[in-house]
């Protein structure tokens, strides 16, 4: 009987986790699968813009851990169903928005299959003349991989941008 239930929840539990429509709507902050890009570090140059009094800026900043990598990981980050650029190993990207509710989405750009569906989403509200700083972290499971996208507040966002390399990415032809 024991094994009976574990059995119900496990498969219960492995059908809801693969609920294509729930899938499809958490996704639609990315963009397009196909779509790839290369990016690499770039520590030559430090931009910090301001945002416009009309605008947000947004910063996503990458922690790998204490390792400098500059090959580790390169994630993708989509805003409302299109990829805005991306993160090569322990770096930051920034870009602005408008005002208003916003759904971002983290991916992480891979050959491997298992690494290529990881992927994290938030939502923020942005207003007008704001920063927002979100910070994203891989944490490798037994078989898998996850990923977290969380907003930082504003000290630590500042202290993680002044320490890491700024991205530079553009998709591929």
């Amino acid at each position: 009987m024991k094994a009976t239930l574990v059995l119900v929840f496990f498969v219960t539990a492995l059908a809801s986790a693969q609920d294509p429509a729930a899938n499809s709507a958490a996704e639609s902050a990315c963009g397009p699968k196909n779509v790839k890009f290369d990016a690499k570090q770039d520590s030559t140059q430090h931009p910090t813009p301001q945002p416009e009094p009309d605008k947000a800026v947004v910063y996503v900043v990458q922690e790998m851990g204490t390792e400098k990598c500059s090959a580790c990981a390169l994630t993708k980050i989509g805003l409302e169903g299109t990829w805005v650029g991306a993160n090569q190993g322990s770096s930051y990207l920034f870009f602005t928005v408008q005002p208003g509710e916003h759904h971002l989405c983290l991916n992480w750009q891979s050959v491997l299959s298992t690494r290529s569906h990881t992927f994290a989403c938030a939502t923020f509200t942005a207003e007008a003349g704001k920063v927002y700083y979100f910070r994203s972290r891989i944490f490798p499971g037994h078989y898998d991989y996850s990923f977290d996208l969380d907003p930082i507040n504003s000290d630590q966002g500042k202290y993680l941008v002044a320490t890491s390399p700024v991205s530079v990415s553009h998709p591929k032809k």
